[in-house]
């Protein structure tokens, strides 16, 4: 497997990246991690290593600037986050050993509104979505329309405010969609086995899109 640091040039900032390509590789998922977090996210690491190991090319990158990361309010942007995963699709697009890859999309908490936003707006370059305690909601309905795109939202059991949302999200999707709930499981997916089970259901909804 090949594996590359990259400096990814995005509307208003080039922002650090870890690229994974397996050789073979047919599709490559790009992560959008949540509010916080960084493309060092353990959580996200342990999911793109599954994918790795089942033969799919991931990319992992840092949505803000650590400045911009300072402000809560540039967290919750969700425009802005759509704005800058938007622009690491069509980065890949552009790199002549990534440009045949289909292209998914796994998106943890805020992530997940910017994964089903990108989605929504370029549905012709995202072959599926995969939300990991996301916050599809805060996509907005008019984006949740328009999503074509085969979507996994995968919730935990005891996360009950989240799954709520997921569960009204899921109905105002226009494409395919599950939801994928882990028994047990709380917002970060600590409990034991859980954060393997959501890996695994990533690793299958991905391997029949990508």
């Amino acid at each position: 497997m090949d594996e590359y640091e990259v400096t990814l040039p995005l509307p208003g900032a080039s922002l650090p990246g870890r690229l994974a390509v397996p050789a073979g590789s047919t599709g490559i998922v790009v992560f959008a991690h949540g509010s916080g977090s960084s493309r060092h996210s353990a959580r996200n690491r342990a999911v793109a290593a599954e994918l790795e190991e089942a033969g799919i090319a991931t990319l992992l990158f840092d949505l803000l600037t650590p400045e911009e990361d300072e402000h809560e309010g540039q967290r919750f942007d969700i425009d802005l986050l759509t704005e800058r995963l938007a622009g690491a699709v069509l980065w890949l697009g552009q790199q002549q050993h990534l440009s045949a890859l289909r292209v998914g999309l796994f998106g943890a908490s805020t992530g997940a509104a910017a994964a089903l936003r990108t989605a929504a707006e370029a549905p012709d370059l995202i072959a599926g979505v995969v939300s990991r305690g996301g916050r599809p909601d805060l996509a907005g309905s008019s984006a949740l329309a328009r999503v074509q795109a085969p979507t996994l939202l995968v919730v935990g059991g005891d996360d009950a405010t989240v799954l709520g949302l997921n569960e009204e999200a899921a109905a105002q999707l226009a494409g395919p969609r599950r939801t994928h709930v882990v028994p047990g499981a709380t917002h970060l997916f600590a409990e034991p086995g859980a954060l393997e089970e959501v890996a695994n259901a990533a690793v299958d909804w991905f391997t029949g899109l990508l």
